[in-house]
This record gives C-alpha cells, structure tokens and sequence, in this order.
C-alpha cells in the first residue's frame, strides 16, 4: 500500500510539473507575442510617413483639371495654401509628367521645379518629347499663370498687416525663392525671346530674381535656362537680366565666366561625374570629387544639382540621396516626392524590401 501511495504522489507531482510547464510555454508564448506587435507597431510608426497637412493646396490637388478641360476650371490657391509645409532643397524632376504639375512639388516642399519647354507656332508646349506635346499643355498654362495667381493671392492686403514685403510661395518661409528650371529642347536662339516674353507678367508685378548691372535681386521666382539655353543671350543685357544659367558643374573650376550674376544652378550628370557607381555605392574617389564640386559651386554662390541619380535598385538610390545631403548639395534632383520629402531614408529599403 505504501508503495501505491508513493506511485500515486509521483504521479500527482508529475501532472502538476507539466500543468506548470504548460502555463509557463502560454505565458512565454503570450509576452512573445506581445512583444512582436509591439516590435511590429514599432516599425510601423518608424517607417510610416506623417500624415499629410490639410491645407489649400491639397484642396486645390484634389479639384485639378488638364488645362484645355471642357469643366469648370479648379481654383489656382486657396486659404492657408501651404500652411504646415516646410520647404526643402529638392528640385522636381520632369515636373510636367506629375499627376498635378507645380503644386505636387510645392505640396512637397520642393524649391524647384523643371519643364521642358517646345517652340511650336509662337507658343512655349511643355512635354518630355514631341509625341508628348499637346496644345494646352503650355508654360503659361502649367506653370506662368498659376504662379501669377498663387503669388497674388499670397500679397492680397490684410488689414492687420502694413507690410510691403512680397510673400512667397511658402507661408513657413515667405522669403523662399522657387527656381522654375527650362529645360530649352528646340533651337535656343529662337526660344529665348519667346522666354523672355512669357515671363513679362512676372516680370511687371516685381516677382522674378533679377541681376540689375552690379548685384542681383533676389525675387519669389527664380527662373532658370538650361538644355538650349544660349549662354550668350543669357550675358547679352549687361544691365538687366531676369534669367539665369545652368552652369555646368564638371567645368566650373575651370571656367570663370559662371558666376552667380548669370548662373543659378550647376549641375552636371552624376553618371557623366563622378561616374557611374559600381557594388550599389559610390566610391571614396567619387564622394571626394563630389565634395570638390559642390565646394566650387558654394565657393561661386551656385546652386549645385545631380541630375540622372539611379531610380533603382532603392537602396542605390537612397545612399546616393544620403551622400548628398551629407556634403551639402544645393537641391536634391528627385523623381519620387513622397520618398524624398517624407519617407525616413534609413527605411527605405527593410530586410531586402523596398518600401520607398
């Protein structure tokens, strides 16, 4: 009997050994658990964007139409058009071809933005080729006119305010100045005339940048010629000039003539220098030329840019970004807005998956 009773208590204390055992592996199991979501939620809030502002111009986003629509045309500005927006050195890369020209850049926080601009019967098209031109898609209707309405909007006289100051784009940054980049794709010669024209209800209601004979005049528009641009017809008023020149950036140290009196931007190809980038990173060799190059373009007071920046793989792309930025590019060239604005760039690329 005795020896049933031991057996009975061994028993006993083994099912309360595996009770126990059981109850720790689902507690264990719990805090894993836990702890995953809370990894997860984590993440989550690390790589999630902040949320977009609500303010005018994500209203006036939302009603866009084409120009040349048969519908009621949208508004060009609203209230509290850019409130909550901080501009950054980022230029928008082939501008036109976003689902709203202008103001999805300028919803970014983009200071530049870039057309490429056709002659075609007196008239400035806008589009990436020939095949892609279409009548209503002008400099005046994409880009001149609603910078004309944002910045009168923009200056409407308040009655608590006595200021004579004229407000930019930004209203976190009144004073910030937006490059509009033309990338000149038909005979220079010919265009620039043309430009020039265009640009005279800006030019009247004292919105451009400007160089006067001795210093230049810092405006709410800075207007840039690149591609065709003439040089010489850039240099031809020695008194007065309202657009400037895309020097290019692999030269500069060794040409004087770009100065910032007629250039604004430098800007070369990345793959033309420092080259192309080989094992998905830039070489020590090409972030010193790198360096050099924006050093030179400070040293001038140009806006140095890398145009041609690899869209994929991700991660190429987004170190290429973070060299950059580290050595003090003057804008960012960026084709994807939302990754260059809002994104955190270390996420971008999370265990082999690109997320921006």
């Amino acid at each position: 009997m005795a020896v049933g009773k031991s057996s009975d208590f061994g028993s006993e204390t083994d099912l309360v050994t595996d009770v126990e055992r059981a109850c720790t592996k689902s507690i264990l199991a719990t805090i894993g658990v836990g702890i995953w979501y809370s990894l997860l939620y984590a993440l989550i809030r690390i790589l999630t964007p902040p949320p977009t502002p609500t303010n005018g111009i994500q209203k006036v986003i939302s009603q866009w139409m084409e120009p040349g629509s048969s519908s009621q045309p949208a508004p060009a500005w609203l209230e509290d058009f850019t409130r909550d927006i901080t501009p950054i050195p980022c230029h928008s890369h082939n501008d036109y071809w976003r689902a709203v020209p202008l103001y999805n850049a300028l919803a970014a926080g983009c200071t530049g933005v870039e057309a490429d601009i056709w002659l075609s019967d007196n008239e400035l098209l806008v589009g990436h080729n020939r095949h892609s031109l279409r009548k209503h898609r002008t400099l005046r209707s994409l880009y001149i006119d609603p910078l004309i309405s944002i910045l009168e909007n923009q200056n409407t006289p308040q009655p608590f305010s006595n200021s004579s100051t004229l407000r930019g784009v930004f209203d976190t940054n009144p004073n910030k100045s937006v490059a509009l980049l033309l990338d000149f794709k038909t005979d220079g010669a010919l265009l620039f005339p043309t430009v020039e024209e265009q640009l005279l209800p800006l030019r009247q209601k004292g919105y451009l940048t400007y160089f006067n004979g001795s210093t230049v005049v810092p405006g709410l528009i800075t207007v840039v010629g690149t591609g065709n641009t003439p040089f010489d017809q850039v240099i031809a008023n020695s008194t007065y000039r309202d657009i400037f020149f895309d020097a290019p950036l692999s030269d500069l140290a060794a040409e004087s003539k770009y100065t910032s009196e007629n250039s604004y931007y430098a800007s070369v190809s990345l793959s033309k220098s420092p080259g192309r980038t080989w094992f998905n990173k830039l070489s020590s060799k090409q972030v010193d030329t790198i360096k050099e190059q924006i050093k030179v373009a400070d040293d001038r007071g140009l806006v140095s840019r890398y145009w041609d920046i690899p869209a994929w793989p991700v991660s190429l792309r987004t170190s290429v970004w973070e060299v950059l930025a580290q050595n003090g590019v003057g804008l960012l060239n960026v084709d994807n807005l939302a990754a260059a604005s809002r994104w955190n760039w270390k996420f971008c690329t999370v265990l082999g998956l690109d997320l921006c």
